[in-house]
């Protein structure tokens, strides 16, 4: 029976349809491949087909404030194998194990396994061992070079600097927190390969060279630091305390001049084995630890006094204002004494400038008291205390403060005079110096530059968080604390021609929430020159042995930091 013209040309248009419909499908497909699957195809037929040696960049240089390197890196080699492109693998291991000092059997099994596309022999290779290996010519070893860090001076500035991974990556201090500028970009050694994973001979190798890594130049000092070092050396053999440390800061930009801890490392023979000590002694604990200033502390509730009186509260005490001569004061039911007893007269009639030069604890009591909790805490927040300065260095502690809605009249008494609080060094420095630099609170910052060569990539300058007094109050706290230095606690801080002021503080150390027996900390904050103040010091000594007072243990090593920056900057004294 014939078909109908009709039955044919539906027919024929089934057949059309179903052509295109498949080959819609396959351009589909071939869209897919080529356009939307093509760079990950592409990928992966090269990985498939090559076999790549990573090349490991120079990490860059860190440098001190004036240029002299503090860490750098030298050219090691790590070596490689390749097993499917091995020709003698007996004669390969015997020759590099003696070279690198392995075990035979460990490297026959590793250039024989010819199920592992790539093993490590051995990293940090000396360039005469690499070149050695290279005059054998092996196939399928092969060798890429890998910076290996060196720092200059073995355990200097050692907690400040930090280290890096066994994989050349920043773990602590500047390493660790610009390890994204300091590590570079990696190259790598393309070469192709057959099916199995060996090497194809007379192929031609593509060589894509890393990026080195960019220089980090810091504000420290060397010479300061070298000082600071020796100094607290000095304060180690003398008192026998726990630890001792200080920062050396420029009051008016915040830089970090100096910063030194001791016991410290080694870093150029870390003890990885020991993790605790390596934990212990490598923490920058001027900004992760915390402890009750004492004393020291008394310069911040003195100069929120002074500008309230300036600003004309009622509750502040005026300059000449006389305390009353009692050395205690009850508070809640509480006693707070002075270190004194007052007897014959000792401390009596005092102004601000005697309480502070003869260290009272009652009369700063009194101030906070009549101050109020929102006036004085205002004040310690303007000062900065109870939050991160902003220091570019990981780990940083905002210290313990009371929360203002629940400070009692016993906690706010303490905090007056620097107890019930705990604080960093670096947050004590750092709100001291906004108390003698005309007021302004400065954000310390550990980097100046970063770098290239001559070619700077950032460059980082002085920061102002927020105004905390005016000029005229921090000017006449200035000249108070000199005082301090000249004829009260702080006079083994003193230096014949030169102004210098500070404060001293002892504080007794709490474990386990009392008062541990014959434990204290230590310290003196100071700066000069007392009428243009510019270098601010910082010392703070850890259960000394023996004497205790920060008078005896810390203010004399002060001096001697001050001394040296004097001599170093040939500072002329005062005529």
């Amino acid at each position: 029976m014939e078909s109908s013209p009709y039955q044919t040309k539906q027919r024929l248009m089934a057949v059309i349809c179903l052509s295109a419909f498949v080959f819609f499908i396959l351009f589909a497909r071939l869209f897919a491949l080529q356009i939307i699957d093509g760079a990950w195809l592409r990928a992966k037929a090269a990985d498939q087909w090559t076999r790549d040696l990573p090349i490991i960049p120079k990490r860059g240089d860190i440098l001190d404030t004036n240029g002299n390197v503090l860490a750098s890196s030298e050219t090691a080699y790590t070596v490689y194998v390749r097993a499917k492109s091995v020709t003698d693998a007996r004669f390969v291991a015997e020759k590099l194990s003696a070279l690198l000092g392995l075990d035979y059997d460990a490297v026959y099994a590793k250039v024989s396994d010819r199920g592992v596309s790539e093993a490590t022999l051995k990293r940090q290779v000396d360039g005469a061992t690499a070149d050695e290996i290279r005059s054998f010519n092996f196939n399928g070893v092969y060798l890429a070079s890998e910076p290996t860090r060196v720092y200059t001076y073995g355990d200097f500035l050692s907690q400040v600097l930090g280290y890096v991974s066994s994989d050349n990556v920043g773990q602590t201090g500047i390493e660790a927190y610009y390890n994204k500028y300091l590590k570079g970009i990696k190259g790598q050694i393309l070469t192709q390969s057959d099916l199995v994973g060996a090497e194809i001979k007379d192929k031609e190798m593509i060589y894509v060279p890393g990026i080195d890594g960019l220089d980090v130049v810091l504000t420290i000092d060397s010479v300061i630091q070298s000082v600071v070092e020796d100094v607290l050396r000095l304060i180690m053999r003398a008192h026998n305390p726990k630890s001792a440390k200080a920062i050396v800061m420029n009051v008016n930009t915040g830089e970090i001049l100096a910063m030194g801890i001791t016991p410290g490392l080694d870093l150029n023979n870390l003890p990885r084995d020991d993790i605790q000590t390596l934990m212990d002694n490598g923490r920058n604990t001027l900004l992760t630890d915390i402890y009750e200033p004492g004393s020291t502390f008394k310069i911040i509730t003195a100069a929120a006094n002074m500008e309230e009186y300036k600003k004309g509260n009622p509750s502040a005490f005026s300059p000449t204002h006389v305390f009353g001569n009692s050395n205690f004061r009850i508070i809640n039911g509480s006693r707070i004494s002075c270190w004194t007893s007052h007897a014959n007269g000792r401390h009596s009639n005092q102004t601000l400038a005697a309480a502070l030069n003869n260290s009272c604890n009652p009369i700063f009591t009194d101030i906070a008291l009549s101050l109020g909790v929102e006036t004085f805490y205002d004040y310690l927040d303007l000062f900065g205390i109870g939050e991160n300065t902003g220091i570019d260095f990981a780990g940083e502690q905002a210290g313990m403060l009371v929360p203002e809605a629940s400070v009692t009249a016993g906690d706010l008494a303490r905090i007056g005079f620097g107890q019930t609080i705990a604080v960093t060094p670096l947050q004590l420095i750092t709100a001291v110096s906004c108390a003698v630099n005309g007021g302004l609170l400065m954000k310390p910052y550990l980097v100046r530059e970063i770098r290239s060569g001559d070619m700077t990539a950032a460059r980082f300058t002085p920061s102002v968080r927020n105004r905390a007094v005016s000029e005229e109050t921090s000017r006449n706290l200035a000249l108070m604390l000199e005082d301090v230095v000249k004829n009260g606690s702080g006079k083994q801080a003193y230096i014949e021609g030169y102004r210098v002021g500070g404060k001293t503080g002892t504080a007794q150390k709490f474990e386990n929430g009392h008062i541990a027996d014959g434990k204290y900390v230590s310290s003196f904050v100071g700066f000069f020159p007392a009428n243009r103040p510019e270098y601010a010091a910082i010392v703070i000594v850890d259960e000394p042995e023996g004497q205790h007072y920060g008078s005896t243990v810390a203010a004399p090593y002060a001096k001697i930091i001050f001394q040296q920056i004097i001599n170093y900057k040939n500072i002329k004294p005062v005529s």
